[in-house]
């Protein structure tokens, strides 16, 4: 079928089968490429463009799910698939700025301006959403074309202008200026720091309260921490004392926005689902209250500045995910099952010691790094070495190409030990992407303290006396920070007022999980409080039982 032909693409589109998301994909991609290489009188192109719009977003959709559960390095097999969909929303935006081209000077399409100008601001957009989506940093020039086709709008004086939108779940219609700030909303949300599930939801918000935010080049009154957007850059908001003077400069006020985010969290509190507020079927009200609180000061009141500033940094810093591996670099051994008094050694206590892995030497912090090099190889604990690019109090930005089977995931405990440091400290990745150039980056706040490794195991009639110990890691209070104590335990421990056990040094002692501090992929960070005095145990070593 010709694809070139207008008529013919309208009649193909009838055609589509709902279901077959890969065929309607392919058809839709070839045929805007055709239509885009030899395009027909705009008032045509337009009304192809408009007739496949629903369509075109199922399928783009239905092909993002198949990625968005991972970060898609530039090596992954998911990487064309992410390449197809980044270019069809790029296509999208440059076929309707071909449109506003090409009938500028006809002007058949002038009471259409304010439509193309919000759907070609919507595409560029997705172009940047879509990098986000996937963890992989938002290549050169995407910001510059996102801001060349909202100043279109505001040269044809159509950039408040509402059309309607089928796209927008929440008020179907939406402007130029609506849709710009949408993906800066998104922006400042910490994009590569969100599971799936969040950024789906952060999307749609940002799409709910764009209309209570101002994008205008009013200075007045401004505070030095609101932000700004130079559109002749190529980036998104950044605090306006970061800022040179420009006649390009765009001031972002979200103050409206703070009342009602405070007014949703208010309605919760009453006992409003977050449907019926328009956040979505899909949102739990809790999970919707803890993100939509994260989002409160950069959506609301603008930049806070860091708590701990970043400086530029060089070095090497040694990494390791591995659970075991952690505790191994932390403690300077491999864990291994702690023997009681009373307990002896049971077929179900030696399948458990080999799940642990071989026993292994003890290496201290004062044995030379060789020695631990040496052991850690044997166990197969080695860490991978990542380069610093820039540090705080509170955590590290770091660079590295990943190896193949190495993995490492958004909000996952890992270990690292800071240039010339003999001790590894424990944190989480706070959010991750890839560079083009297959560099992966991550960011990773530590968790506050010196670790000290534990054997930690659920007590109570529903998990058994005799339960397997696991690793855990045991964070001591620091009084000059105000940081109490807490236990870093195995991923779903966590359950209010629930019991467990502590073995070290020797010493038994229980602890009631009192609240849940950080939650990872692997783990729960947990405040907790003693029940009863500690049992004293003589030390007893697994060979003596």
């Amino acid at each position: 079928m010709n694809h070139r032909n207008p008529a013919d693409c309208l009649h193909r589109l009838e055609q589509l089968h709902p279901t077959d998301v890969d065929a309607n994909h392919a058809i839709l991609l070839d045929m805007l490429s055709d239509l885009a290489q030899s395009p027909p009188p705009p008032n045509q192109h337009l009304e192809v463009l408009e007739a496949c719009r629903e369509q075109l977003a199922l399928a783009q959709a239905e092909t993002a799910r198949r990625y968005a559960s991972q970060p898609v390095g530039p090596d992954s097999d998911d990487n064309a698939m992410l390449m197809k969909v980044i270019g069809l929303w790029r296509l999208l935006s440059h076929s309707y700025a071909q449109i506003t081209r090409r009938d500028a000077a006809a002007g058949t399409l002038d009471d259409r301006k304010a439509l193309i100008s919000q759907r070609r601001v919507f595409y560029a957009g997705q172009v940047i959403l879509e990098h986000y989506r996937a963890h992989r940093a938002v290549p050169p020039q995407s910001w510059a074309e996102l801001h060349e086709s909202f100043q279109m709008a505001e040269r044809q004086g159509v950039e408040h202008v509402r059309v309607a939108d089928a796209l927008n779940e929440t008020w179907h219609a939406q402007s130029a200026t609506e849709a710009f700030i949408a993906v800066l909303l998104v922006d400042l949300a910490n994009p590569f720091g969100r599971s799936v599930r969040e950024f789906g939801w952060i999307c749609r918000w940002a799409q709910r309260f764009a209309p209570y935010c101002d994008l205008s080049a009013d200075k007045e009154g401004r505070k030095p921490a609101a932000y700004g957007l130079n559109l002749g850059l190529d980036h998104g908001l950044r605090p306006i004392s970061t800022l040179g003077d420009s006649d390009v400069l765009r001031y972002f006020d979200g103050s409206k926005l703070a009342g009602q985010i405070q007014a949703v969290i208010g309605q919760f509190k009453q006992g409003v689902k977050p449907a019926a507020l328009g956040l979505g079927e899909d949102c739990p009200t809790n999970a919707s209250a803890r993100l939509l609180l994260s989002l409160y000061r950069p959506w609301g009141l603008g930049s806070a500045g860091r708590r701990f500033p970043r400086h530029a940094s060089h070095g090497q810093i040694e990494l390791s995910g591995d659970w075991l591996a952690i505790g191994f670099h932390v403690a300077g051994k491999s864990f291994e099952q702690p023997l009681t008094p009373g307990t002896s050694r049971s077929v179900r206590s030696d399948i458990t010691l080999l799940t642990f892995g071989e026993r292994a030497q003890e290496v201290s912090p004062q044995d030379s790094p060789k020695q631990r090099q040496r052991e850690a190889e044997r166990l197969g604990f080695v860490c991978a070495r990542w380069s610093l690019l820039d540090q705080s109090v509170g955590g590290f930005r770091l660079e590295t190409l990943p190896s193949k089977g190495e993995r490492i995931e958004y909000h996952q405990l890992v270990g690292v030990r800071p240039p010339d440091s003999p001790h590894f400290l424990i944190g989480r990745v706070n959010w991750l992407m890839y560079q083009d150039s297959g560099l992966m980056e991550i960011g990773v706040q530590l968790l506050n303290g010196k670790p000290q490794v534990v054997a930690a195991r659920q007590a109570g009639l529903n998990a058994g006396v005799r339960a397997a110990y696991q690793q855990a890691f045991w964070l001591p209070e620091i009084a000059s920070l105000q940081v109490p104590a807490s236990v870093v335990l195995p991923g779903a421990w966590y359950q209010p007022h629930r019991v467990i056990e502590l073995f070290e040094e020797g010493k038994t002692r229980q602890l009631r999980l009192t609240k849940l501090l950080l939650r990872g992929t692997n783990f729960d960070q947990v405040a907790c409080e003693p029940v009863g005095e500690p049992a004293q145990h003589a030390p007893v070593s697994a060979d003596a039982a």
